[in-house]
């Protein structure tokens, strides 16, 4: 399973960035499209899930700002960050699952960065 993640950046404080994820090797068959994020000295936390049907998760405290969205053409999975805090400054990773599978499968993180 391949996923590339792109997007991450230095940001300052309110603004915005959108992070993307390409999942290839194998492309068919993908349940949920999810982002976590890790922060320095912090365990890794789900950001937002979205299902092959465009049903989503955001977790409570990021919803208004973080929203996800899907291309089941393309397989890719973005995730748009308004009004972003120092707080939100994180590696980012996208995660897949498919259908008939527990297993999540990661991509390699991305490194947002907000500045005060």
């Amino acid at each position: 399973v391949q996923l590339q993640a792109s997007g991450g950046g230095l940001v300052q404080a309110g603004g915005s960035l959108r992070l993307s994820c390409t999942a290839s090797r194998p492309s068919l068959g993908i349940n949920t499209m999810r982002w976590y994020r890790q922060a320095p000295g912090s365990e890794r936390e789900l950001v937002a899930s979205i299902f092959r049907s465009g049903y989503t998760n955001i977790a409570d405290s990021l919803k208004g700002r973080f929203t996800i969205s899907r291309d089941n053409a393309k397989n890719t999975v973005d995730l748009q960050m308004n009004s972003l805090k120092p707080e939100d400054t994180a590696v980012y990773y996208c995660a897949i699952t498919y259908y008939g599978r527990d297993e999540l499968y990661w991509g390699q993180g991305t490194l947002v960065t907000v500045s005060s």
